[in-house]
Formats: structure tokens, C-alpha cells, sequence
């Protein structure tokens, strides 16, 4: 079962476009029908996969057999303004697929959503790709390797034999080698996988520890989602070359369920953390699910920000913060706005810090992460401690912390920036002895508020006050006696001192205190 919604978004990233307006979004999908020329109306089903039919008025015809919500078409032709009344009034929708994408892609996806998203959600993983890899080994009599669009192994073949030194660097470290990168790139072979499906071979360079090599892109449509390596020293002929090809069109199958299993993983674990940070009255329950304790929580902050592109950051935080399936990993994240939250256990603020580092080194150098992680906290104070992350990350517009402000070590500037929060709501009170030094320094150009604040810290301690300050501790004394003459600063009286420390801490920045 999936949401119209959720099938709708899933495929627009496959190039589909809808048209027409189902009755409503949150319709939920559970069976599927392919259009069968030879019994036409053998079956019922909530997606129609209108296979063969080139024309859009007849694919709605028979859908509408079929009782369907959905019609998915693979045509370049465009429903006329009577189709789309039609749509409308029958609360149907209609997707229209790019025909670079084979129905065999689009059925697995579909499939992959409406038929096995109950059992993703319970935890199913995604499709074994090492078996595979295996299987296509085996049909080539070669090792294989299967990386993703950025290079990273995905899967690998268990062949013990042929292991050159390039292939077990690639397995160890989960990535090409970098000195291997540029001699594939400096062959072309990267422009080559982005244009062409034709496999292309790459001959023996022993300087470089590299067998032959032999790559084919793995694509669905026009997308690249990865590429299917194996070790040769000569280019395959034409029958391995074929069954080369055919490999990589079953990879990409597998590629394409398995995003859709994360993607349903994803949308699980998201409301289910949100129903966490905001509170829900379901709160254990939802951590139950997630698989974390009830208490010795924190939750983490983070936003990554890159100037070119707006939300292409946070949107790759977003996917390695959540790659791997839940028991892999050891938080569970929501995207919410602009920010990542990321609730885990950790009672030692370490393991939440190591977690952001290791985030943000797994990024392009080119994205600034910032994050801010809150105090520890049973399940109940779980929004409590995401207020406190919200709060530190805040703190990075005002300082040149690291990627990450803990609670536990800025819990005062935590403070200090809610009573400034409170003081530009206009709650601060406008009468007493600091609003009138405050009017003073205005109008005078005096530094009567930095000076008072750095003799309070000091506890009256006029020299201390001054190095602060960088002036003469006489300065300082004279400043006082003038403050004297102006407001009744009271400063014998505890209470009072402690009152007017919170007020200049709120009006007056630490670096300008610095600099009376």
C-alpha cells in the first residue's frame, strides 16, 4: 500500500508528469493492472499500467474498466483540454512517463510501492545486490563490481581469483582510488558512461596495479544511477558484451527498488521522528518503533548550506544522514524545513559530536554544515532538547564556533540569546538605571553600558574591569562616579547588581564590551 501522493512523487523523479487531479492526494493504492491486449477486461486494480497503448483517450477508457485512480502512460502526446474535463470529473489521474524510461523500470517501481511498501516499512531491506553480482560473475566468468553515480561500491562479487591490487583498494576503501580516477577520467571513460550504454574497455595499466577493465553505464531513462565494472584484460565479444548489457539493465531494476525501499524507510522513520521532536502523545510508542531508548537522548540540528544551489545541501545531509536501513544506523532523522533533526542515544555529548563530524566530512567540501546539538533528555523532554539544538545552531550566526555548538558547553549563551530574544519583543523594561545610561551613551557618545558590565563581571574588581576593557583602571573608577551622578546604579544592593548584569548582558554584545 502507498499514497497517491507518495507514487505521485516517486515517479516524477523518473521524468513522469501528472495531469488531471485524482479527488484527492491522500487516496491509498493498493493493487496494480497492466492492460493485456488479449483479455482487456480480465482484472480490476487502483494503478493502471496502460502497456502498448499509445493512445491517451483509450487508456482512460480502459481504465475507467479497471476502475483505476491512476493511469500511467509512456507517450510523448499530450491530453486535449476534453481528456483533462474527462480526468477531472472522474477523479482520476494521469500520468504521463518520459519514454526513455522502459515499462519494465516503471513497473518496478510502481510494484515496488503499491505491493511491497508494508513490508518495506516492517523492515524488509532493499534487494540483494552481491547476489546478483554474483550471478552476473558467474554468466561472464569474470569479478564484478557494481558502483553507484559517484563511484562508490555498492556490491561486489565474491570471485577469490583475479584480484588485482586496484580491485581490492576499490573493495576496502568503497571507492575507485583516487590515482585510478584520474586515468579512468583522463581516458574519457566518466564522459563516455555519462552519454552512452555501450560498454567501453579500459586495457591493462600495470604501472597503476590495474587488470583490464570493462564498464557499462547503469541507467533508467536518462538518469545514471550507477555502473557495472568487470576484470578482463580484453574487450568482451559480443555474446559477453550482451550479457554484459543485460546485467546492467537488471542492476538498475534492483537500483531502482531498493530507492524506493529507502524511500519508504525514509518516510517512516520522518514521521515517526517528527511525532518525537514535536511531542506527539504517541511519543513512546514512536520511539519503540524507531528502536530507540526511552531516555539519554539528544536531539542534533543541523542545516548545510552551499551558495550556488538552494537546497541541494541539505538535501544531500538529508540522504546521508539516512543512508542505510534503520538498524545500520545509529540515529533516526527527519527532514523538517530547512533543517535536518536527528534524534540518538547519547548520554556523553561525544558520540552526537563525532556523528556531525563524520556527517560533514562524508559531504563536498564546498557545503558549510552547521549544527547545534541540545541537552540529554528523556522521551518527554525530547522537544525540549530540540529547542536547545534549534538554539545552538543559532548561536553559528553570532560566532565562529566549529560545526557544532552542544548545549552542554553554551548553555549560557543559550540564556543570554533568549532574554535578547524577549528584549527585541519589547518585554525588556524601558525605565531604570541601565535605559538611563543607556539614553546617556546615546546622546553623549559616552561607553558608560560596556564599562558598567565589565565592573559587574568583575565583581567590582576596577583593575580586572580594565584589562577587559583595555583602559587605565582610574577610567574605570571615574566612569563609575559619573554613572553615580546619572541613575541610581544602587550597587551595594545584591539584587540590584544581578538585575542590571542580565539587563547589559542583553543590551550590550560581548565583543562590543570589549571594546569601551
Amino acid at each position: 500500500m502507498v499514497k497517491l501522493d507518495r507514487l505521485i512523487n516517486i515517479l516524477s523523479r523518473h521524468g513522469t508528469r501528472l495531469y488531471g487531479a485524482a479527488a484527492t492526494r491522500d487516496i491509498e493504492l493498493y493493487s496494480v493492472t497492466v492492460h493485456d491486449p488479449i483479455r482487456p477486461h480480465s482484472s480490476v486494480g487502483d494503478v493502471f499500467l496502460a502497456v502498448g497503448i499509445a493512445d491517451l483517450a483509450q487508456a482512460f477508457a480502459l481504465a475507467a474498466e479497471t476502475r483505476a485512480t491512476v493511469v500511467i502512460a509512456r507517450t510523448t502526446e499530450r491530453p486535449t483540454r476534453e481528456l483533462l474535463d474527462q480526468l477531472e470529473a472522474a477523479g482520476t489521474a494521469l500520468l504521463l512517463s518520459d519514454p526513455a524510461v522502459s515499462w519494465s523500470q516503471i513497473a518496478s517501481v510502481v510494484y515496488g510501492l503499491v505491493l511491497e511498501g508494508r513490508e518495506t516499512e516492517s523492515g524488509r531491506g532493499p534487494s540483494d545486490l552481491f547476489a546478483l553480482a554474483d550471478t552476473i560473475a558467474a554468466a561472464l566468468d569474470a569479478p564484478v563490481t557494481i558502483q553507484d553515480e559517484l563511484f562508490r561500491v555498492m556490491a561486489y562479487s565474491s570471485t577469490p581469483r583475479d584480484m588485482d591490487p586496484v580491485r581490492l583498494d576499490t573493495i576496502l576503501g568503497r571507492r575507485t582510488p583516487d590515482h585510478v580516477r584520474a586515468l579512468l577520467e583522463q581516458q574519457g571513460v566518466f564522459e563516455h558512461l555519462a552519454r552512452s550504454d555501450t560498454p567501453i574497455h579500459v586495457g591493462p595499466a600495470p604501472e597503476h596495479g590495474l587488470r583490464g577493465r570493462t564498464v557499462v553505464a547503469v541507467r533508467a531513462g536518462r538518469e545514471l544511477l550507477g555502473s557495472l565494472w568487470i576484470s578482463c584484460d580484453e574487450a568482451p565479444d559480443h555474446t559477453r558484451g550482451r550479457i554484459l548489457k543485460d546485467g546492467a539493465h537488471t542492476v538498475a531494476l534492483h537500483l531502482l527498488r531498493s530507492r524506493v525501499s529507502a524511500d519508504l524507510e525514509r518516510q517512516v522513520e520522518s514521521e515517526l521522528a517528527i511525532q518525537l521532536i514535536e511531542g506527539s502523545p504517541d511519543a513512546e510508542a514512536a520511539v519503540g518503533k524507531l528502536g530507540l531508548p526511552a531516555e539519554h537522548l539528544r536531539v542534533i540540528a543541523l542545516q548545510a548550506h552551499t551558495e550556488l544551489e538552494r537546497h541541494a545541501g541539505i538535501l544531500l545531509a538529508f540522504e546521508r544522514a539516512t543512508t542505510g536501513f534503520g538498524w545500520s544506523r545509529i540515529g533516526r532523522s527527519t527532514l523538517f524545513g530547512n533543517t535536518v533533526y536527528t534524534v540518538l542515544p547519547a548520554g556523553d555529548p561525544e558520540p552526537a559530536l563525532r556523528w556531525v563530524r563524520d556527517l560533514a566530512a562524508g559531504l563536498p567540501s564546498h557545503i558549510r554544515v552547521v549544527a547545534g546539538i541540545g541537552g540529554v533528555a528523556t522521551v518527554r523532554e525530547v522537544p525540549a532538547s530540540r529547542q536547545e539544538a534549534d538554539e545552538c545552531m543559532a548561536l553559528h550566526t553570532s560566532s565562529s564556533d566549529e560545526v557544532a555548538v552542544c548545549y552542554d558547553d553554551a548553555w549560557d549563551r543559550v540564556l543570554i540569546q533568549r532574554l535578547q530574544s524577549v528584549a527585541s519583543s519589547g518585554r525588556l523594561p524601558s525605565r531604570g538605571p541601565v535605559a538611563q545610561l543607556a539614553v546617556h551613551d546615546d546622546r553623549h557618545d559616552t561607553d558608560y553600558l560596556p564599562t558598567l558590565k565589565a565592573w559587574l563581571e568583575a565583581h567590582g574588581d576596577s583593575a580586572v574591569a580594565a584589562a577587559t576593557l583595555d583602559i587605565h583602571p582610574n577610567t574605570v573608577r571615574n566612569r563609575i562616579k559619573q554613572m553615580r551622578r546619572i541613575a541610581d546604579l544602587a550597587l551595594d544592593d545584591p539584587h540590584k547588581r544581578t538585575a542590571m548584569l542580565v539587563a547589559l548582558s542583553v543590551r550590550v554584545p560581548d565583543d562590543q564590551a570589549g571594546r569601551a
